[in-house]
C-alpha cells in the first residue's frame, strides 16, 4: 500500500463529491460565524447563503440591520480578507434561526416485572369489557403501562 502525505478531508471529500466546492466556504463561514465577526454582532445576525460571492444575512431588528448597512463597507473588507469567497454582503430583516442543539439523552425505560397484584388488576379491569378483541388490546396496554411506569413527572399509577 503506497502511503502518501496526510491529505484534508475537506480535499478528498471535493474529489469525490466535486458540488462540494461551492458549499465548504458557506460551511466555513457559519461555524466561524462569531469569530468573524464578534459576539454582539453574532447574537443578532446569522448568515444565511453565500451566492456568487455575495453572503447574505439576517439581522434581527431594525436598529442592528440599519447599523451594519452603515458599516458595509468595512465589513465586506474584514470578512472578505478572512474569506476569499466573500466579495459583497446583503442584509436582511428576519427571525434568527437559532443552531441546532443536540438532542437530550433519553433515559432508557427499564420494564418492571409484573406482581401478583398487578395482573390480578389488569385482568379484572378486562374483564369488565365484553367484546373480546377490545379486552385483549386493554389487557396489553395496561400490562405495558405496569411494565414500564411513568417517569418522575407526576403521573399517577
Amino acid at each position: 500500500m503506497k502511503q502518501g502525505t496526510p491529505r484534508a478531508v475537506a480535499d478528498v471529500l471535493i474529489s469525490a463529491v466535486p458540488q462540494l466546492s461551492d458549499r465548504l466556504p458557506e460551511y466555513h463561514i457559519r461555524r466561524a460565524w462569531a469569530a468573524l465577526v464578534g459576539p454582539d454582532m453574532a447574537r443578532r445576525t446569522r448568515p444565511q447563503s453565500l451566492t456568487n460571492g455575495c453572503l447574505h444575512v439576517v439581522v434581527d431588528n431594525s436598529p442592528w440591520l440599519h447599523e451594519l448597512t452603515l458599516r458595509i463597507g468595512e465589513l465586506t473588507a474584514r470578512l472578505a480578507a478572512e474569506t476569499p469567497a466573500i466579495r459583497s454582503l446583503r442584509f436582511t430583516l428576519g427571525t434568527l434561526e437559532t443552531e441546532p442543539r443536540s438532542r437530550p439523552e433519553r433515559r432508557e425505560r427499564r420494564a418492571t416485572a409484573l406482581t401478583d397484584d398487578d395482573r390480578r388488576d389488569i385482568d379484572e379491569a378486562a374483564s369488565a369489557i365484553s367484546d373480546p378483541a377490545l379486552a385483549d388490546v386493554a389487557r396489553r396496554l395496561l400490562t405495558t403501562a405496569r411494565r414500564f411506569p411513568a417517569n418522575a413527572r407526576g403521573a399517577v399509577r
